[in-house]
């Protein structure tokens, strides 16, 4: 069994210095509305499973004598946003801690950013395994979750492996008190031996941000109150599903969440439309895949690439019958993967 960061904290005790990896993870019931901007409180729970590939390393090394946060990203200067947003994550890390130092923050990133790809889960859920425990921060599972969560939503998903559910919380809830309430934590799986096959048909930065897509989708969507509704019930649904270990159902569940979320989208006003003409060839692959005997089951974030739900034992029969379908796709198979985690120097 995996140690888990929050006992690592504690065993190992905490420096100035201090290195996490996370990995992405890929909602199968879909996180998309915010009701608290600030506190990053969702509007409805979601699941999701984390991935082995594509993960995050990121150091911390608080420095008594710095002035400000110094922040890379795979080796660059981080700027804008981006850099806004690290360092609005150290400032809540600094409060809760009473340590006022500033940080030199390097982070790896090997999974495109932007691309809707879950950089940003896997990015956040390092920040904050590295960030506590640079700062001291002596906290559990749960908190270490909520603390993620406030640098992006669904990296509260990623301090977890293997399969996860983000508690929204109460529906009308803001402040403090709903702060406690909305966290992630392991889902029960039965007998399922699953994979993903990751689809990247575009790697580029998408031309609307989540952030900025989910927002608009809110506000001006007709389809996203039915589609909130339907996605509670789909939570149900696939709880079930998985703990029956029945893979054809958690695929159809996934899918069709999915496919809902971007009819809200496409439905807002302006239209978001991440849907590239490649992603609909996947699509029509996986039902012609599944038309064939084959279970494959598709689900899509907020950008153009797919991700294929399957057994493990047919996930490279997928994975070619999908790289034949759009020339240039390239694809990796993910299986359920570790939660985030210290390492040492040496990446142990």
């Amino acid at each position: 069994m995996r140690e888990h960061p929050a006992a690592q904290l504690r065993e190992r005790g905490t420096g100035p210095v201090a290195t996490a990896v996370a990995h992405p993870n890929i909602a199968l019931i879909k996180y998309w509305g915010k009701r608290d901007e600030h506190l990053v409180l969702p509007r409805t729970d979601s699941l999701s499973m984390t991935l082995d590939i594509l993960p995050t390393t990121t150091r911390v090394h608080r420095d008594p004598e710095a002035a400000h946060d110094t922040v890379t990203l795979n080796g660059r200067p981080a700027e804008g946003e981006a850099l806004r947003r690290v360092i609005a994550f150290l400032d809540l890390v600094r409060d809760r801690s009473g340590l006022p130092h500033g940080s030199v923050v390097a982070s790896e990133n090997t999974v495109a950013t932007g691309a809707g790809l879950a950089s940003s889960a896997s990015g956040f859920a390092a920040l904050a395994v590295a960030a506590a425990a640079s700062y001291g921060l002596a906290l559990d599972a749960t908190a270490l979750s909520r603390l993620a969560r406030r640098g992006s939503g669904s990296a509260c998903r990623s301090v977890f492996g293997g399969f996860a559910v983000w508690h929204a919380g109460p529906d009308s809830g803001t402040g403090a008190e709903a702060d406690l309430h909305s966290y992630a934590e392991p889902v029960p799986v039965g007998d399922l031996d699953p994979a993903l096959v990751v689809a990247v048909v575009d790697a580029g930065p998408k031309a609307v941000s989540s952030r900025a897509a989910m927002r608009r989708t809110v506000h001006t969507s007709p389809l996203y109150e039915p589609w909130a509704v339907s996605s509670r019930g789909d939570l149900t649904e696939m709880r079930a599903a998985l703990l029956a270990g029945d893979i054809e159902t958690v695929g159809d569940i996934a899918e069709r969440n999915a496919l809902g979320m971007h009819a809200t989208m496409l439905a807002a006003r302006p239209a978001v439309r991440y849907l590239a003409p490649a992603t609909l060839t996947v699509l029509d692959r996986v039902l012609g895949l599944r038309r064939d005997g084959t279970p494959a089951y598709a689900t899509m974030d907020a950008g153009p690439n797919v991700k294929v739900l399957c057994r493990r034992t047919d996930a490279d029969r997928v994975a070619e019958a999908v790289r034949d379908a759009v020339p240039g796709c390239t694809t990796r198979v993910a299986v359920p993967g570790p939660g985030a985690r210290l390492v040492d120097g040496a990446g142990r």
